[in-house]
Formats: structure tokens, sequence, C-alpha cells
């Protein structure tokens, strides 16, 4: 069955357009959209098959981070436990292109985990995930699309063809830079940068 490729625009997307996307999330399978850095891999961090899909895809990646796309900061407290300083330094930020490693709560599935608990938030400035998100009513599994040991894919039809088996549905925003998300370590008392990406990271040093 071949995937379902959606044009959209990745600024104004409309709603009806977001549809089957929705659908597809809230039964379990796997969509690919545009972010504010490159595209990501979308399911629902509570469907294990859902998740098993993505670990699968990323199987051959070293940057296997997994992490939960909030539309916004006022829920956060219910995924991770924060200092008031990082939220603080957050909140400058975001969204923006940036993925904070914070301490997970006990809302957040184990199998999220990756050496400790702790969880990947993505708060990013595209309206897509962030409209998908609050459609759905809870944070979306996000994760890149892996191409090689340092390169991404960013071509969603290359994509399409390319994961023909794996994902069920593609929103074709057009060709993104290669450019990934600064990951910023906040679960500890003082930042660590783990990587340099889009986004001012000076307020982290």
């Amino acid at each position: 069955m071949a995937v379902e490729i959606v044009p959209i625009d990745i600024n104004n997307p409309n709603i009806r357009d977001l549809q089957n996307a929705l659908r597809v999330v809230r039964e379990g399978g796997v969509i690919v959209y545009p972010t504010d850095t490159i595209y990501g891999l979308g399911a629902n961090p509570f469907k294990k098959e859902a998740l098993e899909k993505v670990l699968h895809i990323k199987k051959a990646s070293k940057h296997k981070l997994l992490s939960l796309i909030l539309p916004d900061l006022k829920g956060i407290s219910q995924w991770a436990n924060l200092s008031d300083g990082a939220y603080r330094l957050m909140k400058r930020v975001v969204p923006g292109p940036y993925t904070f490693i914070l301490k997970a709560t006990k809302e957040v599935p184990k199998t999220l985990f990756q050496k400790r608990p702790t969880i990947g938030i993505r708060i990013p400035d595209a309206p897509i995930p962030l409209t998908l998100c609050r459609e759905l009513g809870h944070p979306l599994l996000n994760t890149s699309v892996p191409l090689g040991e340092d390169d991404y894919h960013t071509n969603p039809e290359e994509i399409a063809e390319l994961f023909a088996h794996e994902i069920d549905l593609v929103l074709h925003g057009g060709t993104l830079a290669n450019l990934l998300s600064s990951v910023v370590d906040l679960s500890e008392d003082s930042p660590k940068i783990l990587r340099e990406g889009a986004g001012d990271t000076s307020l982290f040093r």
C-alpha cells in the first residue's frame, strides 16, 4: 500500500489537511511532518505498536533520541520534573529549535527512556506539530528521520519512498534544510549542551 502524501502549508496549515494524520496517530500509525528544523517521525507515545514502528525505523541510526512534542509549556509538569530555573530558561526560547532533556514523570511510558529516566521535550516553532498536539489532546512522540550517521532526510517524497513499509502518511511541506535541533540537558543543576544545532545556545553556557 502506497504511503499517503498530503501537501500542506508549513506556515499556515489547514486543519482539514491534518485530519488523516490525526486519524493515523490515533490508530497507532506513524506519520512524517515538517518541524522548525528537519522532518520528524510522529506517533502516539501511548500506543505500543506505534513505538515499536518508530524504534524499527531508528535502529540503524546512532542518534536514537526520542522526544515528546508539547504545544506549549503549560502542561509540562505532567510529563517532566524541572526546576524553576530550568523553566525560566525554556520560557525564554520556546517555541524554538531546541530539544530539552528533563527528568521524566511517571506519566511518561518507560519504553521511551534511554539510559536513564529522562525524556526529550520539544516545543518547536512550527504550526503543524503544535496543532497536531492540540488536536490530539496529548504529546506527540517525535524523532528525526534518519538517512545516515550524520545526515537526515529533508525531502518528503524520498522519505515516503524509502520508508514505504514503515510509515503511513507524509505531510509534504517541501524540502527542508539539513539542520538539527540543539539538545540541552536541563535534568541537573547546571545546563549542559549535548548538541549544537539550530537556535542560539549562548543562554545555556
